[in-house]
């Protein structure tokens, strides 16, 4: 034991028997010892070598539980000498790979609070005194792990008393998780810049290109020379030893967004979704395995959701872009065939309108065929969405829903004619 936990130990005794009185020199303790807490907290962020389980709740109970039955004995976490209460929440937690302070007011400080009892969930820490000065585990209705006093041993029973406060450790998340077989690997917008580099290494690696774009613009705001205080480089914010350990120039913008897809496939192949790899790529992937999900960084819980904000963003783009303009690739796939006239040029839905109902060579015998005008009515973009939808002899025989959906889509400029 250090001379800070002697101290810390110390002020937890005299608390339990009402000694406690603030001093100058617990006014320096508690300094020490808050700083002790941001030391333990970072430590948490150590690799868990050979861990691949995610870490719940649940599983940390069950790790208590394993200690029903254990003495109380104060200042021990050695079970085969006997357990206090921080003693057996810190060893329950280290059973599996997480370390905590010592200290039942420290470990009362870790983690992210919860607001109330009926919010809790198995795992989180219930604290007890003003100050702090005893602590269990919750483990579900309304009951708690804990090593109670003097005389008592390790044992599950109801919660009694109020809580003073109640700490998630292990993060839960809230809302489903986006698989990276959800997100299109299609073209990107010309506006985005490095797109093409985003593009190649996306196949490359088999990231979506969009998901690299989205990183970069949260990284750097595409800035291929930013550096960050923390010391991350370039267009992707590498750090300079993962970039050594890639092999490549964080400050090179193609040798950035190479490095970057190769970790996000690495991280999307390990953790399964895109929640989880975002994380490992800000905070590193040994952290998200410590905590079975997203760690309860500040930094990491605010990284994601901007990451899917501009995620969704070029997706709402990209989507603009394609429902508005046909490619000669788009059209041949909407079965108009290499030998069309449509398949000449790209073309934005009001010309491939008039093209359809206009022209003499499809439109104009489509329209008659079907009973109706030519012109751009809507009985004619009626009857064309009916062509197209029975996959006439006009279209090769091949159904063309999307292409029915872009005349319809498209309406707005016809007056809602198709609304």
């Amino acid at each position: 034991m250090t001379v800070l936990e002697a101290q810390s130990r110390i002020n937890e005794i005299r608390s339990m028997l009402g000694l406690h009185r603030p001093t100058a020199t617990d006014a320096a303790s508690g300094f020490a010892n808050a700083l002790r807490s941001e030391v333990d907290g970072a430590a948490t962020a150590a690799p868990a070598y050979g861990r691949t389980t995610p870490i719940s709740g649940t599983a940390v109970v069950e790790a208590a539980q394993k200690y029903a039955g254990t003495p109380y004995k104060f200042g021990s976490n050695t079970p085969e000498s006997g357990l206090d209460c921080s003693g057996l929440v810190q060893r329950a937690y280290a059973d599996v790979g997480i370390k905590l302070p010592r200290t039942a007011r420290d470990q009362a400080s870790f983690g992210t609070a919860v607001p109330s009892l009926s919010q809790a969930r198995p795992g989180d820490l219930l604290a007890f005194g003003r100050p702090v000065n005893h602590i269990a585990i919750y483990a579900g209705n309304n009951t708690m792990v804990v090593a109670p006093h003097t005389g008592e041993v390790v044992k599950t029973e109801r919660v009694t008393g109020h809580p003073t406060a109640i700490r998630r450790v292990i993060p839960v998340s809230t809302t489903p998780a986006l698989r990276p077989a959800a997100l299109s690997t299609t073209q990107l917008p010309e506006s985005v810049p490095y797109a093409a580099l985003f593009q190649s290494a996306g196949l490359r690696y088999g990231v979506p290109p969009a998901l690299l774009a989205a990183v970069a613009k949260v990284e750097s705001g595409y800035n291929p020379n930013a550096v960050s205080r923390a010391g991350a480089q370039g267009l992707m914010q590498i750090m300079p030893s993962t970039a050594r350990g890639l092999g490549v120039d964080a400050l090179n913008p193609a040798q950035a967004v190479d490095g970057a897809a190769r970790l996000l496939s690495s991280h999307l192949k390990q953790f399964g979704s895109v929640e989880l790899a975002l994380a490992a790529y800000n905070a590193g992937g040994s952290a998200v395995s410590r905590y079975g999900g997203i760690p309860p960084f500040a930094e990491t819980q605010a990284y994601i959701p901007k990451v899917k904000a501009a995620l969704a963003a070029l997706t709402a783009t990209r989507h603009a872009t394609e429902s508005t303009t046909l490619t000669p690739s788009a059209l041949a796939a909407l079965s108009l065939g290499a030998s069309s006239p449509l398949a000449a040029s790209p073309l934005d839905a009001p010309s491939l309108r008039s093209s359809l109902l206009g022209s003499s060579s499809l439109g104009g015998d489509a329209a008659s065929l079907l009973g109706a005008s030519p012109a751009s009515d809507a009985s004619s973009l009626l009857g064309a969405s009916s062509l197209l939808g029975g996959g006439s002899s006009f279209l090769g025989g091949a159904t063309s829903p999307s292409l029915a959906s872009l005349l319809s889509t498209e309406s707005t400029s016809d007056g809602g004619l198709l609304a």
